[in-house]
């Protein structure tokens, strides 16, 4: 392992854990976006985990980074193949393995990575461990909408595909807290995804889940606006959207399906004509503006919420735009101390259904 050289800066700064095998654009691009992150904020440090002959090379490319980078040497990657029973048994060596370590031991106060989601969400499992009070960790993510603060929480996004009443209620505090702590949103709004808004609509579970997540508005200090449906998820009537992990999934991948295809569109519309193209140019702050809005790099990061120990689930396919966006969540998250705060409400709202020996 190689150390920062300013062991006294280093050690005052929030170290982020970086699995920089796991994403499709190689570790080049997890290294890049940490070169943009350490630029735009000097109280971050990094630990790289993977091949450390290869890392150092990178590293060495970027003089602004010396200092704020250790590398962890770990030799094997898990791919996107990898089923995640096979990585619990033999992925120890693993740059992924690795990274989750640095938070478990209490070396660093997040761990980020590109890999393999399956995988990812059963090391962690493993290695740190569930919360008292919650049976099924959930994937947060922070969805582009129009209420004030810009984004709505969303979650289950694709930790477990299945999910019960009593789950769908766990994940709406965890969520609320992730508003309350990351948004800044004092008394966040929750809604229940749903195919209507009617209380007679749905499955059963979301059915019970209604009840149970409106009985517990009132002590937890959030209002339930109730069922809300999909063109809700990106609107301004709750800032919290409970759903399972397969919706939830579908859902983030069709907008940013979604978000491609109006850039394609646009691109298209602007270069019809000869009017249209000097029409883009007088446009073109405006049209630079939407593309930051709708872009999905700068909103990467989904947040493994219910665990002993913050993780951040970059996109696969992040190039260092988006690697950054993650690792700027992460370090909000660490710096708010939210894994502390949320382990603390979910707690205070509910007793564990279930023994989770460590």
């Amino acid at each position: 392992m190689t150390a920062p050289t300013d062991h006294t800066t280093a050690s005052a700064r929030t170290l982020i854990s970086v699995d920089a095998m796991g994403g499709d654009e190689g570790p080049a691009a997890v290294v890049a976006g940490c070169l943009i992150s350490a630029k735009a904020n000097p109280d971050i440090s990094f630990v790289l985990h993977g091949p450390e002959a290869e890392l150092t090379t990178l590293v060495a490319k970027h003089p602004e980074l010396k200092g704020r980078i250790s590398i962890t040497n770990a030799d094997e990657v898990v791919t996107m193949d990898d089923k995640p029973s096979q990585v619990v048994r033999t992925g120890k060596g693993t740059s992924m393995w690795s990274a989750i370590e640095s938070v478990r031991s209490g070396e660093a106060s997040v761990a980020v990575s590109c890999g393999n989601t399956g995988a990812l969400m059963a090391l962690s499992m493993i290695r740190l461990r569930k919360l008292p009070g919650v049976n099924r960790p959930a994937i947060a993510v922070l969805y582009p909408s129009s209420n004030k603060q810009g984004f709505n929480v969303m979650l289950d996004v694709g930790a477990d595909i299945k999910a019960d009443a009593d789950d769908l209620l766990r994940y709406a505090l965890m969520g609320m807290s992730y508003a309350r702590n990351g948004l800044d949103v004092q008394k966040p709004r929750i809604g229940l995804l749903n195919v209507g808004t009617e209380e007679h609509k749905g499955r059963t579970e979301l059915k019970e889940a209604h009840d149970l997540i409106r009985d517990h508005a009132v002590d937890a200090a959030f209002e339930f606006v109730g069922f809300v449906e999909g063109d809700d998820i990106s609107g301004d009537k709750a800032d919290v959207i409970v759903t399972d992990g397969f919706t939830g999934n579908v859902a983030i991948k069709t907008g940013e399906g979604t978000a491609s295809l109006i850039g394609v569109r646009l691109r298209e519309a602007f270069k019809y004509s000869i009017l249209s193209r000097l029409a883009s140019l007088l446009a073109y702050t405006s049209l630079m503006r939407l593309r930051k809005k709708i872009d999905p790099r700068r909103v990467n990061g989904g947040v493994f919420l219910g665990l002993n120990g913050t993780v951040v689930k970059s996109h696969g396919g992040a190039d260092a735009t988006g690697v950054s966006a993650a690792i700027k969540l992460a370090a909000q998250l660490a710096e708010n101390g939210f894994n502390d705060k949320l382990a603390a409400r979910v707690a205070a709202a509910l007793p564990s259904e279930e023994p989770d020996p460590q």
